[in-house]
């Protein structure tokens, strides 16, 4: 049987999961202030690289002697619908890699593929820090493919950080939809004065500014812990 504590919940949500409506602010411990009470941050560009970007597909197609058009194109059109958990990842490789023969396995392939993710050195534990310290809820809005994103929750140790995944693959959305941000208000029980995002896309944090959320443009772990400073949490165990 699989535990039932709320991150599994989170990351397997059943349409028949009760949903607390943002309209519904009464739900919410409201104060005047703006204290931040939960942080809701993308993992790629922020605590691991980019999962399966430009950068990363580019290796792969040097590496396997791919036709980098042909692939580029295939991937362009499938991508969103594979983050979105819309397709499983084998269908997304037959799509994109295998829809010819060749010399070498999908198990090859996927190893190539998820061994491109590295820690953004010092990032985890900065965040893991800030959650202990203010006693934050902390949950990942994250645009990322199933089985990737399993791997990197297993290997960066990422259930260390946070109380749940609002990831692209279990809600089936994808940001910039402002569903996802939505849904982690209405999950976490915290209303947007109240929550800052953090992301590297600078377009995705003006989104989420719009929709009266806090939010930090991620550009480097030194330049996090500078603007960081600037923001108002709620007062913890050690403060």
């Amino acid at each position: 049987m699989p535990e039932k504590d709320s991150t599994r919940w989170i990351r397997q949500p059943s349409n028949n999961a009760p949903i607390i409506p943002l309209k519904n602010q009464k739900m919410f411990d409201k104060t005047p202030t703006s204290e931040i009470k939960a942080l809701f941050l993308d993992i790629g560009g922020v605590l691991i690289s980019n999962g399966w970007q430009h950068q990363s597909r580019y290796k792969a197609i040097a590496k396997f002697g791919l036709k980098k058009q042909e692939v580029e194109a295939r991937h362009k059109l499938v991508f969103v619908t594979y983050e979105s958990g819309k397709i499983t990842h084998d269908e997304y490789l037959d799509w994109v890699i295998f829809y010819e023969p060749r010399t070498f396995s999908k198990q090859d392939f996927t190893e190539f593929m998820f061994t491109q993710s590295v820690a953004i050195a010092g990032s985890i534990d900065f965040f893991k820090e800030i959650k202990q310290k203010y006693q934050l809820k902390v949950f990942a809005v994250s645009n990322e493919g199933s089985e990737l994103n399993a791997y990197r929750i297993k290997h960066f140790k990422l259930d260390e950080l946070f109380d749940g995944y609002i990831s692209s693959c279990y809600v089936h959305l994808h940001k910039p939809d402002t569903a996802m941000l939505k849904l982690a208000s209405d999950i976490s029980h915290t209303i947007p004065e109240h929550a800052l995002y953090v992301d590297d896309g600078k377009l995705l944090t003006e989104i989420a500014s719009g929709l009266g959320f806090q939010t930090l443009h991620f550009q480097s772990l030194q330049k996090t812990k500078t603007l960081i400073k600037t923001f108002q949490f709620q007062q913890g165990a050690d403060t």
